[in-house]
């Protein structure tokens, strides 16, 4: 027995310093020296694709910022209609006769359904050099597309860049303060981080742009991957392609403000990525070099992280209960709390960094390890048992509500 916990122990470390080692490293990116000023450089053809499917709550806000966007090349807005029942057709209709650089596209019936569909069907429709992705209910800065195009116009091998999502509706309540803190830390700095450290960066499905060209030599979006954007980073990564990080760049995003409405995203965002890693072991080409990274990404995000999230409270409560007696002269408990503190001193690095320290920020902190986090548990669960289910059914718009 002393042998088993001396392993689980060793492993459960090396992954939190590989955590903390993504947070130091993501400190230090984020540190660097402002880019020198880009006069001169030639601003690509963009073509902004916005999949919509019943978003008439959002979408005039949207528009509203993405018609403000600050970009000094040509730029064509997409509205991508997919058959909505509400009033996002009207909407889409009202910015399309107002501004000549916006048109309203109402996307033809078709299977599988669901946004890499209509995504598709928009890369088909522009001959430009690049295209942008933002989802409906988001609200880029002005800059936020001419910073993303500008990393990746200059930095050599690039086939696209990613920015940093922020959560609108963070201080609605608990929940939308917990979501804010987690995109903090593993969306912005710990992706700031694998890139310092290993040049690699994944698509978060909104506020990022693709070389035209890159999409179409690998066939444009998985339709059947529930998680389209992250399948597109390993795809392009296979095919030796960079994909920077812009933390500057920023649009903010509505977030789920009910828990059941937050479990079911989730849900969905984990049987994507169960799909992956499944799809990672038919995949010669996802095994091998630098996008082998990536898969060992997933599986210590999505199965690596449960596990000893698992392994931890089990922990805790063998150093409380004393059900195990060892002979090591750290005790069972003790281990656990200095876990329980690097968690922590990691949420608030990050929520530093990104300017959210706050009372409350503070308080959902020192929770959130008991509660935000241990939910996981049950995710991974279900959505394994969700994905068994459904492996071979054919995708359909499960958007998130929004409020």
């Amino acid at each position: 027995m002393n042998g088993f916990l001396l392993i689980i122990a060793i492993t459960f470390w090396l992954l939190l310093l590989y955590y903390s080692s993504l947070n130091v490293a993501g400190i230090a990116f984020r540190s660097r020296a402002t880019p020198e000023d880009r006069k001169g450089l030639a601003y690509p053809n963009v073509a902004v694709l916005i999949p919509t499917h019943n978003e008439g709550k959002v979408l005039a806000k949207t528009m509203e910022s993405l018609v403000n966007l600050v970009y000094p090349g040509e730029l064509t807005i997409y509205i991508l209609n997919d058959n909505s029942a509400d009033n996002t057709g009207e909407i889409a209709d009202e910015y399309a006769t107002t501004f000549p650089y916006v048109q309203h596209i109402r996307v033809p019936n078709g299977y599988p359904k669901g946004k890499a569909r209509v995504l598709n069907y928009g890369l088909s429709l522009t001959e430009a050099d690049y295209v942008a992705v933002y989802d409906a209910d988001n609200q880029p800065e002005p800059h936020a597309l001419t910073m993303l195009i500008e990393s990746a116009v200059t930095t050599t091998g690039a086939v696209g860049a990613v920015g940093h999502v922020k959560t609108l509706n963070e201080t609605q309540n608990w929940l939308t303060r917990m979501i804010a803190i987690e995109f903090s830390v593993f969306q912005l700095l710990m992706q700031s981080g694998r890139w310092f450290l290993m040049k690699l960066g994944s698509f978060t499905g909104t506020n990022m742009v693709v070389r035209r060209q890159a999409l179409l030599a690998c066939n444009g979006w998985d339709e059947y991957a529930l998680a389209e954007d992250a399948d597109l980073t390993m795809k392009l990564t296979a095919m030796g392609g960079l994909i920077p990080v812009v933390p500057e760049s920023r649009t903010w995003e509505q977030e789920p403000e009910t828990f059941r409405v937050w479990f079911k995203q989730r849900t969905r965002w984990m049987q994507g990525n169960l799909y992956l890693i499944r799809k990672t072991l038919r995949e010669p080409s996802w095994r091998t070099g630098r996008v082998a990274l990536h898969s060992l990404q997933l599986l210590s995000v999505y199965i690596g992280f449960v596990f000893f999230l698992v392994v931890s409270d089990v922990w805790f409560a063998l150093g409380v209960f004393g059900v195990v007696h060892i002979t090591y002269p750290i005790p069972l408990l003790l281990i656990w709390f200095e876990s329980l503190v690097v968690y922590v001193v990691q949420l608030m690095t990050s929520t530093t960094s990104d300017d959210m320290m706050s009372g409350p920020n503070m308080v959902m902190m020192a929770v959130m390890y008991f509660t935000y986090a241990q939910v996981w548990i049950a995710l991974l669960g279900w959505a394994a048992v969700k994905q068994l289910r459904t492996r071979n059914a054919v995708p359909v718009w499960d958007k998130t509500i929004r409020f």
